[in-house]
């Protein structure tokens, strides 16, 4: 049987630094299969210059998986070697795909300092040089003492990298360019698009470094056998290095290695432009859909719901869009906090789960809470959609976004599934209702709210039409009265 796809996020930021998230992944594996989930994305798991206080973003030994003794720790934030290669065999068993979060632009936490003759520039503005060419002493040679040369006997130097973010000399944080090299600027023409973000930024037009890459992406592949790869700030690297490298690690892995970049920016224009120069080998997350859900969440019914699926990437490239609500990134208190309010939150679910396009992906801290901030577990409501979207949400659909407040869609069902097809409909106001057709085949038949939200079933009229409707602020979900969740 053919169900649909879903993909979960597996961690939030504020994770405790236990060691356990591999085990708990492992624990928890055959509830999310019974629910629908297909893939588990998970947080990094390398050595970052924190060691075990590390998210996995300050990245610092890409070969060290938790099985070194370096930066204070042998194990990850999230366990250890052989604990991560263990669940990611366990869950693939059970029918649920593993996808690895990888960066590759930058590295932070080197074990040696170098003098490097440098360009300083303005932190706000890449191509604004501060003053005249100067000295710096940069931490730029990483020689990997604990690891002692196991899988690679490849050091990092200052030759390898084009930006760095501190001059010991003067002991301050800067952005310097290495004299010589360029900023990257293919990715998008904007002044503060370049490719420098933090930490020491890898130079991806010296052979040294795309040779090592490419080494190391084909051992890790092998290592351990993930069958995809969430790809961080691909927006921040030239288009053509994932370009190539993509195409390269599929071709090595012998495996179809579904890729998804985050590229962060509201503009649904730089998305396609991005994704045509890889060809495509991507997929990427949809940003602009994941904003349109957090102003409307704060706009508390000022927000015209009919244009909620406008200039998103779902809308213009449904096979190449992760669609989400919500991930580490952008709850409170990280780099891109752009919370989608929790009245907002079904709304928001409903539209990634339960429509035909686009590959939806539910967030940890949603599902589980965010203990950190109070934020309150939405599992049992999560549960049920995500039970939906598997049994029910399939066939034709049909989109009512006519109103300014009340909008919906309809799933007509196919032969496959039974009990398959649903009609939804939601406000972010006062409420109301919608005429909606779902098919002739249901004519005579009664539909229910599956969430329980509306109080009266809904009947289906000869011609294949129901007035579903829905109350204040949410969603109501309708499904075939007889069908069991």
């Amino acid at each position: 049987m053919n169900n649909n796809g879903l993909m979960m996020q597996y961690f939030e930021w504020y994770l405790p630094e236990d060691h356990s998230l591999w085990k708990r992944v492992m624990e928890e594996a055959s509830k999310l299969k019974a629910l629908g989930v297909t893939s588990l994305w998970v947080p990094p798991a390398y050595k970052g210059v924190n060691g075990d206080e590390d998210a996995g973003y300050g990245v610092y030994d890409l070969y060290d998986l938790g099985e070194f003794d370096q930066k204070g720790s042998i194990p990850t934030k999230y366990g250890t070697k052989k604990e991560y290669i263990e669940m990611i065999k366990a869950v693939q068993k059970k029918g649920i795909d593993i996808y690895a979060d990888v960066g590759l632009n930058r590295r932070i936490g080197a074990d040696e300092t170098e003098l490097i003759t440098a360009d300083e520039f303005n932190a706000g503005s890449r191509n604004q040089m501060v003053g005249d060419e100067k000295v710096i002493c940069g931490w730029t040679k990483s020689t990997f003492p604990g690891r002692k040369g196991k899988y690679s006997d490849f050091t990092w130097n200052w030759t390898h990298f084009d930006g760095i973010d501190w001059d010991g000399r003067e002991t301050k944080d800067i952005v310097s360019k290495v004299t010589g090299r360029t900023w990257e600027n293919v990715v998008d023409a904007k002044a503060d698009e370049y490719d420098y973000v933090m930490g020491m930024n890898l130079d991806l037009e010296n052979p040294e470094v795309k040779d090592e890459l490419y080494r190391w992406g084909a051992w890790y592949l092998k290592m351990t056998g993930v069958h995809g790869l969430r790809l961080d700030s691909v927006h921040q690297t030239g288009y053509f290095f994932y370009r190539d490298w993509i195409q390269d690690m599929r071709e090595l892995s012998g495996r179809e290695l579904f890729c998804v970049g985050e590229y962060w920016h509201w503009d649904v224009e730089r998305l396609e432009r991005y994704l045509s120069n890889v060809n495509y080998e991507m997929s990427l997350f949809d940003v602009p859909l994941h904003l349109h859900f957090h102003d409307a969440s704060r706009a508390h019914g000022e927000y015209n719901m009919a244009s909620l699926l406008n200039d998103t990437l779902v809308s213009r490239h449904p096979f190449h869009a992760v669609t989400f609500v919500d991930n580490h990134d952008t709850q409170p208190g990280q780099s891109l906090e752009s919370w989608v309010e929790e009245w907002f939150k079904p709304l928001a679910y409903a539209i990634t789960l339960l429509r035909k396009d686009g590959y939806p992906c539910v967030f940890y801290g949603d599902y589980y809470g965010i203990g950190h901030d109070q934020i309150p577990a939405k599992k049992a409501l999560l549960n049920k959609m995500m039970k939906i979207r598997k049994r029910f949400a399939y066939g034709e659909q049909h989109d009512y976004f006519d109103d300014y407040n009340v909008v919906g869609w309809t799933r007509e069902g196919d032969e496959e599934h039974k009990d398959s097809g649903i009609a939804v409909v939601m406000s972010d106001s006062t409420g109301g209702s919608k005429r909606m057709y779902i098919g002739k085949q249901f004519a005579g038949m009664f539909f229910k709210d599956a969430l329980g939200n509306a109080k009266y079933n809904i009947w289906i009229d000869e011609e294949g039409c129901g007035e579903f409707y829905v109350n204040r602020e949410t969603v109501s979900i309708w499904i075939n009265e007889k069908a069991k969740l």
